[in-house]
């Protein structure tokens, strides 16, 4: 594997990317793997798990309680005959 140096680095980019990357719950490194990936692939990584990704974009709101209504008793099938 080829490994790159980046120098003269924003501070700003720098602290942007460690908090992305923490959001992401990744290493620095690897989140810019991620985003190079990206970059090159116009964007297409390959499939992605809808549910992580769901929550990766969701998370960050909280959680929601939803109230399930009460359940009735079962209704009697037709009669056809």
């Amino acid at each position: 594997m080829a490994s790159i140096t980046i120098r003269n680095l924003d501070d700003d980019v720098l602290t942007r990317l460690r908090v992305r990357a923490a959001e992401h719950q990744r290493s620095m490194e690897e989140e810019v793997r991620m985003i190079l990936r990206e970059a090159v692939s116009g964007g297409r990584c390959g499939p992605r798990d809808l549910a992580k990704f769901t929550r990766e974009c969701f998370a960050p709101l909280g959680g929601v309680e939803l109230e399930l209504p009460p359940r009735g008793p079962v209704r009697e099938p037709p009669d056809f005959s």
